[in-house]
């Protein structure tokens, strides 16, 4: 339904609409655990045929389909049979913008368990998460490697769509040495390597993260460490991606003192994350920024609190980099 459309509604009906919003997420996890969108990559089929390499249940299956095509997640033709849409080729898992996994990761009971309890965390100000669990959630993962393998393949799968995003919006021409803080297995430095030959990278991360790291590039090295202590001297460029979300105040100012005092001077800092627009504007980012209350002690950030952070830790913030994405680069420099 278009915006047009949307806004004739009586409120009534909008709010069942938005209301009804988490049983469109379901449904699209569903599909995603199940694998249909691959099941159709060489064109539709009768939800029949999707019951049999499946093994799920026919009707059942056909509802489930009914409903995500109705929001324009695949489409049923004259012959009844459901084929892709633009909206189903990124549940694929093979498509190079894939939120298969993510989507998973979104819809897994453990997950959803947590959003159940909201109110908690906006009456205390604290994680739901530790309510129910006890502990933090990446304590959590660190002894639940079920959970922890859902959460870092979305997690891969939000950064390899980022990663094409950032490396087509911003120019690293300028940098020879590039650091990339909470890198992971390397693969936004990878992408940006692939595109500047003349440049040198590391990727740092946590032991237990770089010793399951696959080989890198010939002109990528790997560093384990822990960037609340230091990270890796002597670059002219220092880049973390989705690490400030996950930390307060006091956390991401260490982290980024870190930076500073390892960066060679006239360096660049590079900040992806998404930006928090001011005021009414619709945003991810401020509905991320409940997963962060729910799940974390931290937070979603405007320009305006980037650059008290900036401040704090010895950077001027710059300029904010728009990308084809949810992200933006925040670019900083030595003060």
């Amino acid at each position: 339904m278009d915006q047009n459309t949307a806004q004739e509604m009586p409120p009534s009906a909008q709010m069942m609409q938005m209301v009804f919003g988490y049983m469109i997420s379901q449904a699209i996890s569903a599909a995603a655990k199940f694998g249909l969108a691959d099941r159709l990559i060489d064109g539709p089929q009768t939800v029949e045929q999707l019951a049999t390499a499946t093994g799920l249940h026919t009707r059942a299956l056909y509802r489930l389909m009914r409903a995500l095509a109705s929001v324009g997640v695949f489409a049923q033709d004259a012959e009844g049979r459901f084929g892709l849409t633009p909206l189903a080729e990124v549940l694929r898992s093979d498509a190079p913008d894939s939120l298969r996994d993510f989507s998973i990761f979104w819809g897994s009971d453990w997950h959803i368990s947590v959003w159940g309890n909201l109110p908690y965390s906006v009456e205390k100000g604290l994680p739901a998460f530790e309510k129910l669990n006890g502990k933090p959630f990446f304590d959590h993962l660190g002894e639940n490697p079920g959970q922890a393998q859902v959460f870092n393949n979305a997690m891969t799968g939000l950064s390899r769509s980022a990663s094409a995003a950032v490396v087509s919006a911003y120019d690293f021409s300028s940098i020879t040495k590039l650091v990339d803080i909470g890198g992971g297995h390397g693969l936004m430095l990878s992408a940006i390597l692939e595109k500047y030959p003349q440049m040198h990278g590391i990727v740092f991360d946590a032991p237990s993260v770089i010793e399951g790291a696959p080989r890198l590039a010939e002109r990528c090295e790997a560093v384990a460490g822990d960037f609340f202590k230091s990270v890796p001297a002597g670059g002219d460029g220092y880049i973390m991606k989705h690490i400030i979300h996950d930390w307060d105040d006091e956390g991401a100012i260490t982290i980024l003192r870190n930076c500073r005092a390892a960066m060679k001077e006239g360096g660049k800092l590079m900040v992806v994350e998404m930006v928090i627009p001011e005021g009414n504007a619709p945003s991810p980012g401020k509905f991320l920024d409940l997963e962060m209350l729910l799940f974390l002690h931290s937070f979603e950030r405007t320009e305006a609190e980037y650059r008290n952070l900036f401040e704090q830790a010895g950077f001027k913030l710059t300029r904010i980099v728009p990308t084809p994405s949810p992200y933006s680069v925040i670019e900083g420099i030595c003060k």
